[in-house]
């Protein structure tokens, strides 16, 4: 499986016009968050290959009503229409892809640094993956595993992160990991200036990801054949 994984900075490799061929043999397109939704929309029209994306805490368009938060009447009752965008919006969800079997979940959104959209504290983020757990609980008796890939925007607490609050991770990613053992926990938020800085760390079975801008995932063994 070849996955095309982006995040928080568009890139000329993908806009390039030679991106259809050179991403042919990629399966489907996973975004760690922070592009906007008509990123997503060409990468899916040029390189016809399925979108799967969490929000990070900017280019947040239609968030509320994408995730269920926002009104769906304007004034004198008129509807209020989202962006059309045709991915997979997977925040907050559990899903498996019918065609490869891939048990996937996605947490977007930062640590709560200025109380704006899409910023979570340690508790609430907690509260989230508590909402995941009846799902995984039954991919474990389904499939034989919680999960393959948890997709997030912010890294795991002293994985990559930062030190200032907003770049700040989650502790209980670290604690998501050792209960549910995903093999990969993608994510982006901490740019890397230089494209040399270390992307890949470990914690107990799963491979933590930094893919900022542009990484291809490749591995033939995750999903049914894992």
């Amino acid at each position: 499986m070849k996955i095309l994984c982006v995040s928080d900075a568009t890139d000329t490799l993908i806009y390039s016009e030679n991106a259809p061929e050179r991403y042919k043999d990629v399966d489907f397109v996973i975004s760690s968050g922070d592009l906007p939704l008509r990123y997503y929309d060409y990468i899916q029209t040029v390189l016809k290959k399925d979108v799967i994306y969490v929000y990070g805490n900017h280019n947040l368009e239609d968030f509320d009503r994408a995730m269920g938060k926002g009104p769906v009447m304007g004034p004198n009752f008129s509807p209020i229409m989202p962006l059309v965008f045709p991915g997979m919006l997977l925040d907050g969800k559990v899903i498996r892809l019918k065609n490869s079997g891939l048990l996937v979940a996605g947490l977007g959104g930062s640590m709560l640094y200025n109380y704006g959209k899409s910023q979570y504290s340690e508790g609430q983020m907690k509260n989230r993956i508590r909402r995941l757990i009846p799902h995984l609980l039954y991919n474990k008796m389904r499939y034989g595993r919680y999960l393959d890939i948890l997709i997030t925007h912010a890294p795991p607490r002293g994985l990559g992160d930062g030190e200032d609050l907003c770049h700040r991770g989650f502790n209980c990613f670290l604690w998501f990991m050792e209960k549910f053992h995903p093999k990969y926990l993608l994510h982006g938020h901490v740019h890397l200036i230089d494209m040399n800085d270390q992307r890949i760390r470990r914690y107990k079975d799963t491979q933590v990801i930094n893919v900022y801008k542009n990484y291809i995932l490749e591995d033939d063994d995750i999903g049914d054949g894992r």
